[in-house]
């Protein structure tokens, strides 16, 4: 598990879900909905960034056996704030692009982490469809989302320019695989066990409050 200290990897992290301001796209700036894809307070005292492809089996894989335990334990509790970064493998997941415009679109009406759960619930029902648009909006369906809205949102591909930012900042990170989680100076990379984040984070929560 390799370490890095602060400097590229959290820039390049930083910049990928930078304020939309920051940032511009054909002159326009570039909407990267960083609170919609945020878990945890403000000032929770520790900050994890998950680099994350929907189609990714190992991503579904921390999703059902991981983050439940992280979302209970650091999460709910204060101790940590999860910002979701997309990295689409799209070489060898070509349905995973598609899916994280999905999530972002349904960001925008403020159902990422709705949208999210349902993508690597179903990992398994769209992964290989040649054409998983319909199944999509099905799942906007299922969450009540304004279907006019989530089609023009996915027709323009008007999330995709935030996808690729989050792509380019990732790769620019260092990373390489998905998923791979950058936490305060650690590089996680992996659907690892709950025990090793624990590890990490309780390392990490000690020296912020003053202890060894």
């Amino acid at each position: 598990m390799p370490r890095r200290t602060a400097s590229g990897l959290a820039l390049a992290l930083v910049l990928a879900v930078a304020p939309a301001a920051a940032q511009q796209t054909q002159g326009t700036p570039l909407d990267d909905l960083r609170t919609e894809r945020t878990r945890g307070k403000a000032d929770a005292p520790v900050t994890m960034y998950e680099i994350s492809d929907f189609e990714c089996p190992y991503c579904g894989q921390f999703w059902r056996e991981t983050l439940p335990s992280i979302e209970r334990d650091y999460i709910a509790t204060g101790k940590l704030r999860l910002i979701f970064v997309n990295m689409p493998l799209s070489s060898i997941h070509p349905n995973a692009e598609p899916a994280a415009e999905l999530a972002m679109c349904a960001a925008r009406q403020h159902k990422f982490w709705q949208m999210h759960d349902l993508l690597f619930r179903n990992q398994d029902h769209w992964a290989d469809l040649r054409e998983p648009g319909s199944y999509f909006l099905s799942l906007g369906d299922s969450l009540h989302l304004n279907r006019s809205q989530l089609q023009e949102c996915l027709r323009t591909k008007a999330t995709r320019p935030a996808v690729e930012a989050d792509f380019d900042g990732s790769r620019k990170s260092g990373a390489t695989s998905t998923p791979t989680f950058y936490v305060e100076g650690e590089l996680i990379v992996g659907a690892q066990s709950y025990g090793l984040f624990k590890q990490v984070l309780d390392s990490i929560i000690r020296v912020k409050a003053g202890g060894r």
